[in-house]
């Protein structure tokens, strides 16, 4: 199932460009988001392709999960597919998310992103590559964590890339912090697994001090973790590289 763009630019994100969220110095004097409430994400312009919006009309009723403040049921919510369910938060445009589906059939991926280019492309993914094993839910995270999954039922989360929020005074509004780690480790079923990854070093090391200071987690490395196989390289991350930029991923389980 293909569905044609006829919008060339979608706004950058981890598995196209560097991630972009709302402009930093326009943000400055607002109140930080974790002062009012945890939340997962920062929202972004951007334009929904004719091919995107086909995806969603199409595919949109059988990927879609709506966001419900009530426990959801996993095996329901996959058609029936009994397995280990792997919470993604923020895809991007869903490259590196379909690749991972793709290649571990055996695991469930609930994936929230609040971006709608972002769920538009990766539905149109799920069509083109006939990816059973995904479900989105557009909504906040720390929100389906809080209300919709359980406790101890995840067998992994992933978090590739999340705006690093370059500049000192607003290192707070990072994602990767004490009370967001702690509220992931408490929906991991015993062994199950965070990974993060990351591209700009000061967040790197900002996630290996905030990861291994929890106490219901262990570091599977002496310090930074190797890529694990089924993480791809993204067009962005081979453009880093190439320019000689790091990339650092943590692998951090349940006790």
């Amino acid at each position: 199932m293909t569905f044609p763009d006829t919008v060339p630019n979608d706004p950058p994100r981890s598995d196209d460009a560097p991630p972009s969220g709302s402009s930093e110095e326009g943000d400055a004097a607002k109140p930080h988001p974790l002062h009012r409430r945890l939340k997962s994400f920062v929202k972004r312009a951007g334009r929904t392709t004719d091919g995107q919006a086909r995806a969603f009309a199409e595919l949109g009723p059988l990927f879609l999960l709506p966001y419900k403040p009530e426990p959801l049921d996993l095996t329901a919510a996959f058609g029936g597919r009994a397995g280990p369910t792997v919470l993604e938060i923020g895809f991007g445009m869903g490259e590196a998310t379909a690749h991972i589906a793709t290649v571990l059939p055996e695991i469930n991926f609930l994936c929230c992103e609040v971006h709608e280019p972002g769920v538009g492309a990766l539905l149109k993914r799920i069509g083109e590559q006939s990816i059973p094993n995904i479900r989105i839910c557009a909504h906040d995270a720390v929100d389906v964590l809080d209300h919709m999954l359980q406790p101890d039922t995840l067998a992994g989360v992933h978090v590739f890339f999340p705006d690093p929020w370059h500049k000192k005074r607003h290192n707070k509004r990072r994602l990767i912090q004490p009370e967001f780690v702690t509220k992931l480790a408490k929906h991991l079923r015993p062994g199950g697994y965070i990974h993060c990854a990351t591209d700009w070093q000061p967040y790197a090391e900002q996630m290996l001090e905030v990861l291994a200071a929890e106490p219901l987690l262990r570091n599977t490395a002496e310090g930074y973790a190797p890529k694990p196989a089924y993480r791809p390289l993204t067009k962005f991350e081979n453009r880093g590289i190439k320019l000689g930029h790091g990339v650092w991923d943590l692998v951090f389980e349940r006790a």
